[in-house]
């Protein structure tokens, strides 16, 4: 099935929505807070942010809800005011990206990501750092020490540009 393309106006708005679902993906995967007995295990919220040290200095925040685990899941970006700014949802055979009228479709969740930011991101690591299992991945430092308060950011630093990722976990 043919998807149609992002009109050029739309792009640096898509840029945005780009840092904002690798910043959710990688950040909310960092590690696993404190959570209420009756709390998901597979389900974070929070706040937030990303900052990519390139020419065009581009940075996101957002709110975001984050349910499931690497082969199924739904990923909700979410403005100051409460309204949804897109939706990505995943399963073992495609994902798809709602914002807004548009959607767009990748046989996968890793895939869809690569379309979207043009590099490979560690999905899969990143829900282990969720469960607060501390897998190490090529290029990226986190930093967990305020992860009893749901604090924790992450680097990348290679490959460049260097992106810092920072996420406050609702707790």
């Amino acid at each position: 099935m043919s998807q149609p393309q992002l009109a050029a106006d739309h792009r640096p708005l898509r840029g945005r929505l780009v840092l904002g679902i690798v910043a959710a993906a990688t950040l909310v995967a960092c590690a696993q807070p404190p959570r209420p007995a009756d709390a998901s295990p597979d389900h974070w919220s929070g706040r937030l942010a990303v900052q990519v040290e390139d020419d065009a200095g581009q940075s996101f925040s957002a709110g975001f809800e984050l349910k499931g685990h690497p082969s199924a899941g739904e990923l909700t970006l979410i403005n100051p005011l409460g309204n949804i700014i897109a939706r990505v949802e995943w399963t073992p055979h495609r994902a798809v990206l709602v914002q807004g009228q548009e959607r767009r479709e990748a046989a996968s969740l890793q895939t869809l990501v690569h379309d979207l930011t043009g590099s490979d991101l560690p999905i899969y690591a990143l829900f282990s750092w969720l469960k607060g299992e501390s897998l190490q991945v090529a290029g990226w430092r986190t930093n967990l020490d305020a992860l009893q308060q749901g604090r924790l950011s992450a680097t990348r630093e290679q490959p460049l540009p260097r992106t810092t990722l920072r996420i406050v976990l609702s707790l």
